[in-house]
């Protein structure tokens, strides 16, 4: 693929975290990005793909189609190796609000008997959706779950993500700092090294 002088996409998420980290990841690249436009203006896609990759490929499709603008979609999830790799795709939706994940998380862990192995592994799939073609990467990155939420940072299942190398959970990381090591991080590298993007 040419090299781009400069990148513009819409980002297809509304999730504040996400966002936060994309533009802070991004930042200093030759990117910019535009953001969705309100709920009410653009329906949204049906999530219905079997793995992240598919989930961020629909989204980019999707909107890309809608608006006619490059468009980065990202999915992400984080897999538990004692739940069968649940919550996976369904990370999101596995309960109401983030709280009531990480409980419905931890409980489901400590019900199982014995001792548990607490590995898990957070996966980020991304898919850049433009005119003169599709671009797809993803990464992941491993840890274990924490047996309490630790840290005042991130989002979703951050303040039970345990990362060894730093003695910290996702959450007790500053952006700048998960940014180093996050599983959307090093997707979002592989992306630009695709993009060829300079900053």
């Amino acid at each position: 693929m040419r090299p781009l002088q400069r990148l513009h996409f819409l980002l297809a998420t509304k999730n504040r975290g996400k966002v936060r980290e994309i533009r802070s990841a991004l930042s200093g690249f030759n990117i910019e990005f535009e953001s969705l436009p309100r709920p009410d203006d653009l329906p949204q896609p049906r999530e219905e793909g079997s793995t992240f990759a598919e989930n961020a490929r629909l989204k980019a499709k999707h909107y890309y189609r809608l608006t006619g603008i490059a468009t980065l979609a990202e999915d992400s999830g984080l897999l538990v190796d004692a739940l069968g790799g649940e919550p996976g795709v369904r990370s999101a939706r596995f309960a109401p609000t983030d709280k009531e994940r990480i409980e419905k998380l931890l409980k489901m862990l400590d019900s199982i008997p014995g001792e548990v192995q607490r590995s898990a592994r957070f996966v980020s799939a991304l898919c850049l959706f433009q005119p003169d073609g599709v671009i797809e990467v993803s990464a992941e990155v491993h840890g274990q779950i924490a047996r309490k939420p630790r840290g005042g940072h991130g989002f979703g299942y951050d303040p039970v993500f345990y990362y060894p190398p730093r003695r910290k959970t996702f959450a007790e990381m500053s952006t700048r700092e998960k940014n180093q090591v996050s599983h959307r991080a090093r997707a979002l590298k592989k992306l630009r090294r695709c993009l060829k993007v300079e900053s």
